[in-house]
C-alpha cells in the first residue's frame, strides 16, 4: 500500500510563490516516477509536472515552464512543487502521484500511467 500527503498549499496573492510537498509512505521506496497534477473548479485534471526517480530529468506542462519547478533528491520519497509568479489561473486542487517503474529515469505525464494519488491541497490564487 502506497499513501500520499500532500501539503503547502493555500491562499497567496498573483504574483506570489508556494511550495508544495508530497510525502509518499508505505512500501514507496521502489523506484517510481512522481507527478504533479491539478483540478480547477468546473475543468478537467490536468498535467502540472513530473520527476524521475534519480531527480535528473523532469517535464512540465506549457502553463507551468518558467514559473514552477518540481525537485526530489535521487531515491527521495518526498517531491516538491516550487511555484512562482502565480496567476489565479493557477487556482486549483493540486493532487500528487505516484507509478513504480523499472527505469531510475523515466517520466510519465499521462494521469492515467498514474495508479496512486493524494488527496489533494488546495491552491487559491488572489487578483
Amino acid at each position: 500500500q502506497v499513501r500520499l500527503a500532500e501539503s503547502g498549499g493555500g491562499l497567496v496573492q498573483a504574483g506570489g510563490s508556494l511550495r508544495l510537498s508530497c510525502a509518499a509512505s508505505g512500501r514507496a521506496n521502489s523506484v517510481n516516477s512522481m507527478a504533479w497534477f491539478r483540478q480547477a473548479p468546473g475543468k478537467e485534471r490536468e498535467f502540472v509536472a513530473t520527476i524521475s526517480w534519480n531527480g535528473i530529468f523532469t517535464d512540465y506542462a506549457d502553463s507551468a515552464k518558467g514559473r514552477f519547478t518540481i525537485a526530489r533528491n535521487s531515491g527521495s520519497t518526498t517531491v516538491f512543487l516550487q511555484m512562482n509568479s502565480l496567476e489565479p489561473e493557477d487556482t486549483a486542487v493540486y493532487s500528487c502521484a505516484l507509478k513504480f517503474t523499472n527505469l531510475p529515469g523515466a517520466i510519465f505525464a499521462r494521469q492515467t500511467a498514474y495508479p496512486y494519488w493524494g488527496q489533494g491541497t488546495q491552491v487559491t490564487v488572489s487578483s
